[in-house]
């Protein structure tokens, strides 16, 4: 390729950036060219992340585009770095969003599950996943994703339900997987059972009832909130201590409406300061009232079927739950059993995190794992440092769930999922099949499935090949970092580790857990379609671009911490996206290249030796915040390293310099073009798709195939002190002229004569066309008159002559009218601080605060004073 061919590919860049003409072109082309490919093969070193699964049903959110830019922007950074960096895509199943949304079509259809049966139900959702599963991979394709999309898995494919049945097996068969009949969650509607992290709680109005059961002495009053329960009472209990009833203990009361006797007991469990003292006892309804039941051998019946319809003989038979709710209260109060009435009564009620029903306990035949071993093992590889929590102070959330697990109900009433790989033989038998085994003719699987967090627990090793030995697997894991919000770090983050270390001989899935926070609107409010106030980034990406969301969701992702986001956000970041278009334009224009090696420091200028300096600390600062994974941090400092240091100071300041031509301009356009080709591949990982744009505008790299993907991450190089202070001093000088002609109420570009005096003194005086240029300082002519000075500093003065570029009377209006109001700020400051009942009663902040505003008057008298006798007479 000519050099001149080379100049013609760096200067055919268009005069504004739109990213809807660049973005599916380069993305297309990277999918084409195999950059997102990794390799199980060679020396590279390996780096891997697996992406938080989305589901099936999902979209793209404002949560799910923070995951992924974090993501990306580390898969992007260490590719750049040699490594052989593998971000792993793929989604879940998710069991029952899936299955309920393709019932709902079957409804529309008057058709239910059952009408069709199982199989044919299974083949509908199978075919729904085919035709509108999935939308968010598309979504990804549009935020840049640089996943291997030849490695897509998916939680229900062939490899990954062997993975599950063989984990199935294995805890099956070392005893820590059982079935038992245990007081699980469950949903009415859904019409399965739940795990506790699928219950949302919520302080929901009710009424708190107050019932006398038995007569005379040996009556007891009890309090409930559901008493549609008390069908199914089987004792009342109170605490062993408790004086009131210690005489009750061991006799029988009547339980009202059912003819029925039952015990009084005593158990520890009960608070004896709570209400009564008295609890009613309903062991197939309650989770502490199964604890209760089987530490004295109390009958469990239950009282409702699945769908909360009663089923106890008598003359609630058959109502709904909340039927059968008032229908007893008003039975209990003809008989005179209501001892007191409360409503509302305000208490936490668990809902079904998928439909919102509310949940019912409910004893129920179920399938466990056993936790406690999985448990230990997956607090102590925290504690022992093989797995990092960040930030730290995450930790205390980690070990909150991991020391206090229950054991988890996997299975699941549905039929969209893993069916759990249990046998029962015509005899009773019960055998576990693993993958590739049969089960022995004439005997039944289990009808449930296993919960979707089960197959996602598996998820870092199950998508490499597990249980094969694979290359994949052993290149690749125990994978790098995981990246997600901590609102799931039981959900998810703790199931990885109690499976991964369990499968995978003690490996734990990751090395590093980085725990972002929830994004929250630009008043701090948290996101969601019920309050209005959600957003979908694709509009953003729409309206900004897909870069500009990006840079402003890593802006905001400090680890933990909850970013406030707001669409002027990403308005500032599509306009620093822009800001870098035209500087790169600018700098083409000018002839910046990237061709051949940098001069040596002695044949540069310190403006040239400045630049590359501080571009040296932003390499550094970039590289210790990134590994940090402070990428909040890393985008602030990259922001203002473009945008003040290269775009309002070194370019303004290299524009004499290049206009001048000749070598200085040369080597300039050498150290431009140096500069702008770091900086580019520093921000690639955010912001890919424009930085792609100009970085192979800039480089002339097209022709030639290449990629910003690719190109080497940046090293930082000699730092230069002396350069950066003299720098320093150009930049407190210009700012102070530039503030003190707009005192003046001079037009930013209005040029005025000028006399600088110091220069010399100050190490500047090499600089003062720079200065002047800069400041719009003209050189002092033979009628020079001084009408204004500044002392910049204890060196240098700049005194103006302002004649005929102000209006003196307008000006001299608008400062009196300014010093006039700060005199009446200072009057009130010093009453209020002089008044002795005020200082006396008034917090220590509020007076603080008087005393720094009676302050900041004071100041602006001054200020003002000296503006208006600087200005001349009229």
């Amino acid at each position: 390729m000519t050099n001149e061919a080379k100049n013609q590919a760096r200067t055919e860049l268009p005069p504004q950036y739109a990213p809807v003409d660049v973005e599916s072109r380069r993305y297309q082309r990277w999918v084409a060219d195999g950059r997102f490919t990794a390799s199980d093969d060679g020396d590279k070193p390996a780096y891997s992340i697996v992406i938080p699964p989305p589901n099936v049903t999902g979209s793209l959110h404002l949560g799910h585009a923070m995951d992924h830019t974090i993501i990306d922007t580390l898969i992007r950074r260490k590719r750049m770095q040699g490594f052989e960096a593998l971000w792993m895509p793929g989604m879940d199943h998710a069991g029952i969003s899936t299955q309920n949304v393709v019932e709902r079509q079957l409804a529309e259809e008057g058709l239910s599950r059952h009408d069709l049966g199982r199989e044919a139900f299974v083949d509908r959702v199978w075919q729904w996943k085919s035709e509108y599963g999935g939308k968010i991979s598309g979504q990804m394709r549009r935020l840049g994703d640089s996943v291997d999309w030849d490695r897509e898995r998916f939680t229900m494919d062939e490899g990954l339900s062997d993975a599950v049945q063989t984990i199935f097996k294995k805890l099956y068969d070392d005893g820590l997987i059982y079935r038992a009949e245990r007081i699980i969650n469950w949903c009415p509607r859904c019409m399965t059972a739940l795990s506790d992290i699928e219950v949302n709680h919520s302080d929901d109005d009710g009424e708190l009832v107050s019932i006398r059961y038995g007569h005379g002495d040996n009556a007891i009053v009890v309090a409930t909130t559901r008493a549609e329960t008390m069908l199914g009472d089987t004792a009342v209990a109170v605490h062993p201590e408790d004086e009131r009833y210690k005489h009750l203990v061991g006799t029988e009361v009547e339980l009202p409406l059912t003819g029925r006797r039952i015990p009084i007991i005593a158990d520890e469990h009960v608070d004896p300061e709570f209400g009564t003292g008295a609890v009613k006892v309903t062991p197939a309804h309650d989770p502490n009232d199964f604890e209760i039941g089987q530490r004295h051998g109390l009958p469990a019946p239950l009282i409702m079927d699945e769908r909360a319809v009663i089923t106890a003989h008598g003359p609630f038979l058959g109502l709904d739950r909340y039927e059968a709710r008032p229908a007893i209260v008003a039975a209990l109060r003809s008989e005179g059993r209501i001892v007191a009435e409360k409503r509302p009564y305000v208490h936490a009620v668990g809902h079904c995190d998928r439909c919102k029903t509310t949940v019912e306990p409910r004893l129920s035949l179920q399938w466990f794992v056993k936790v406690d071993p999985l448990a230990k093992a997956a607090g102590d590889a925290v504690r022992e440092g093989k797995v990092r929590i960040l930030p730290l102070e995450q930790e205390k959330r980690y070990f909150s769930w991991v020391d206090n697990l229950h054991d988890w109900c996997i299975s699941r009433q549905l039929w969209w999922g893993h069916r759990i790989p249990i046998w029962y033989g015509p005899g009773g038998e019960q055998i576990c099949v693993g993958p590739g085994e049969t089960a022995p003719e004439g005997y039944t699987q289990d009808e449930d499935v296993l919960d979707t967090w089960f197959s996602s627990a598996l998820w870092p090793f199950s998508t490499m090949g597990w249980p094969e030995q694979t290359k994949a697997l052993e290149k690749f894991y125990p994978t790098s970092v995981l990246v997600t919000g901590y609102d799931i770090i039981f959900f998810w983050v703790v199931r990885m580790m109690l499976f991964g270390l369990y499968a995978m001989d003690g490996q734990p899935p990751f090395k590093d857990v980085v725990l972002h926070g929830l994004i929250r609107d630009q008043f701090g409010k948290k996101m969601s379609k019920s309050a209005g106030n959600g957003v979908d980034p694709i509009e953003w990406m729409d309206a900004y671009g897909s870069d500009a969301v990006r840079f402003t969701l890593a802006r905001g992702s400090n680890p933990g911490a909850d970013p406030a986001i707001g669409e002027d956000w990403v308005q500032g970041s599509r306009n620093f996206c822009n800001k870098l278009w035209n500087a790169t334009r600018f700098a083409l224009m000018s002839g910046a290249t990237t061709e051949g090696p940098l001069p040596q420091p002695e044949q540069l200028s310190t403006i040239d030796r400045w630049i590359l300096s501080r571009l040296s600390h932003t390499v550094t600062e970039v590289d210790a915040q990134m590994e940090a994974y402070q990428l909040g941090k890393a985008s602030d400092t990259l922001y203002h390293f473009a945008w003040d240091e290269v775009c309002d100071w070194y370019l303004e300041l290299s524009k004499p310099v290049l206009m001048a031509g000749g070598e200085a301009a040369t080597s300039t356009r050498r150290v431009l073009g140096h500069v702008l080709d770091t900086l580019l591949r520093l921000l690639h990982p955010m912001t890919p798709y424009v930085t792609e744009e100009l970085w192979l505008a800039l480089t002339g790299g097209e022709e030639r195939g290449e990629s910003i993907m690719v190109a080497e991450w940046p090293t930082a190089g000699a730092t230069d002190a002396a350069a950066e202070k003299t720098v320093a001093g150009i930049q407190h000088l210009v700012t102070e002229i530039r503030r003190f002609r707009s005192d003046q109420g001079l037009k930013p570009a209005q040029r005025v004569a000028t006399r600088l005096s110091g220069l010399d003194r100050a190490g500047l005086a090499e600089h003062e066309g720079l200065v002047r240029s800069l400041a719009r300082l003209d050189e002092p002519s033979g009628e020079f008159t001084a009408t204004a000075k500044l002392a910049v500093t204890s060196e240098v003065t700049a005194e103006l002559d302002t004649r005929g570029t102000i209006d003196v009377a307008a000006e001299r209006a608008r400062l009196e009218k300014a010093l006039a109001a700060a005199k009446k700020e200072l009057d009130g400051t010093e009453r209020k601080l002089g008044n002795e009942g005020f200082l006396a009663k008034a917090p220590a902040d509020v007076v603080d605060k008087i005393r720094a505003r009676k302050a900041a008057a004071e100041s602006d008298i001054e200020r003002v004073n000296g503006q208006l006798n600087a200005l001349p007479s009229a």
